[in-house]
């Protein structure tokens, strides 16, 4: 069935199905967007091709995509997809920390934000990937127990941890010089929640979180975290939250045109792609829906979503690669 509404799709694609070109009436134009398969990056494309590719968050900046590796930190051209170098260390003078699970990153106002599960954040120059600070120093009962996901945005640092936490700072909160035990200005309580990955992105003055374990998206006013300031580092802040009625929420992403997000239903991994306006008004009707590529190709587990141009990046867990989407759109114009 699937592969009969892929080619129904391409064959509008070609034809620009429509009824009788005699009708003069103003036709109604609909579009229709079928995923494509591009290319994919898997380890073989990592230096000499003998590495190993555990694909977890995936950013783009300046033209470059990074990617969490396990224990390090992969760099590609986003617009050729050569391999520029594999990054193992955090490195400020003459101090060095290997890098150890890591989970999710995010870049922002020229820092790398890169988080790993062993209780670290590392803040890195992105132009050099040099040092500049870290928050947390490995020990799971001091800054962070854990860390499972990290966005950046408008001034603002949301770290998910273990269970129901995500801590908020403030980005000039950490220099060159400040202490690695940070005091959050606020604290974020996800509902539920244990050791999963988290995916977060910030649109339209919210933070949305991806709340698998709370089976919908959560919404964290941006003016509501910075009020309650005083008080959420004790009484964590909610979330507002529409449930979904069968799918969890993996991942999301946010461009000026979708929110990328990616699914679980049952056994089956979807990639949808909802209009922005309507996503952050907690309507959730997806333009794209697809658990594979035109009947082919199933998607994994996609922990984290990026776009550059326009090319979609998919981190897939499961099949161990990062799968590089374009989209087809197809206009069909309706006669009235």
């Amino acid at each position: 069935m699937k592969k009969i509404i892929s080619y129904i799709f391409l064959l509008c694609l070609l034809t620009n199905c429509s009824k009788d070109s005699s009708e003069t009436d103003t036709p109604t134009n609909y579009n229709y967007y079928q995923p494509t398969e591009d290319t994919s990056i898997s380890a073989t494309e990592i230096g000499d091709g003998t590495k190993n590719l555990d694909p977890k968050g995936i950013a783009v900046s300046n033209s470059k995509l990074y990617i969490c590796n396990g224990d390090v930190l992969e760099i590609f051209d986003a617009e050729t997809l050569a391999y520029i170098k594999t990054i193992a260390n955090y490195t400020k003078g003459s101090t060095t920390i290997p890098f150890s699970k890591l989970s999710s990153i995010s870049i922002d106002n020229g820092r790398i934000y890169l988080g790993s599960v062993d209780s670290r954040l590392f803040v890195m120059d992105e132009k050099t990937t040099n040092g500049i600070n870290t928050l947390g120093n490995g020990q799971w009962w001091t800054t962070f127990v854990h860390v499972f996901g990290v966005t950046v945005k408008d001034g603002l640092v949301f770290v998910k941890e273990k269970e129901q936490s995500i801590k908020v700072f403030e980005t000039s909160q950490i220099t060159e010089t400040s202490n690695w035990n940070l005091t959050p200005i606020a604290k974020l309580n996800t509902t539920t929640g244990f050791d999963e990955i988290y995916s977060m992105d910030i649109n339209s003055g919210n933070l949305v979180v991806a709340g698998r374990n709370a089976e919908g998206y959560l919404y964290y006013p941006i003016k509501a975290i910075r009020n309650s300031a005083a008080n959420s580092p004790t009484t964590a802040l909610a979330p507002a939250k529409i449930a979904l009625s069968e799918s969890r929420p993996v991942a999301i992403t946010f461009t000026t045109e979708w929110a990328i997000a990616s699914e679980s239903v049952g056994n089956s991994n979807l990639l949808r792609l909802y209009p922005i306006n309507e996503f952050i008004g907690q309507t959730y009707n997806p333009r794209v829906n697809a658990s594979d590529i035109m009947g082919n190709n199933s998607f994994g587990t996609i922990i984290s979503t990026a776009q550059y141009k326009d090319r979609i990046f998919l981190s897939d867990n499961t099949n161990k690669k990062i799968r590089i989407i374009k989209l087809n759109k197809a206009t069909i114009a309706e006669q009235k």
